[in-house]
């Protein structure tokens, strides 16, 4: 986690000016995370950074479609968006101050990016929050 610091500082500080605008903040020992519920900007859904996500819902239990899915290239069940998130924790617990850059540099949210496909596989499978490996099965 302290190698996550730099990252989790930055959510730390938009999570804290959410507060001031109805977000509530709550730690979640299953996602490693703590998580800003009612996060009042952005089109929905959660944002991680280090150790911190900031969620424009109520509840991380809620379920979303896989980035494959979004992109019409095959179809998931649906996932659980804290299990998506998680997979995101670990990735900077990994890689720290150098995941921002590097996550940007792997193409940003989008399908391309290995790191929203690891964590889409994760949320599925429950393994393989690391980038590589075999692509999520139905």
């Amino acid at each position: 986690m302290l190698w996550a610091l730099p990252n989790t500082l930055v959510g730390l500080l938009a999570g804290s000016l959410g507060l001031a605008f109805g977000a509530r903040a709550r730690w979640s020992r299953r996602d490693c995370a703590l998580v800003f519920h009612h996060w009042p900007w952005g089109p929905g859904g959660a944002i991680t950074f280090g150790n911190t996500i900031l969620h424009t819902g109520d509840s991380l239990d809620s379920t979303c479609i896989t980035y494959e899915q979004r992109a019409g290239h095959c179809e998931h069940p649906p996932i659980r968006l804290g299990d998506h998130e998680r997979a995101h924790v670990f990735q900077y617990m990994v890689l720290g101050p150098l995941f921002l850059p590097i996550y940007l540099l792997c193409g940003g949210v989008s399908v391309r990016n290995p790191f929203e496909r690891a964590a889409d596989r994760y949320a599925l499978t429950g393994r393989g929050w690391w980038p590589g490996g075999e692509p999520a099965k139905r």
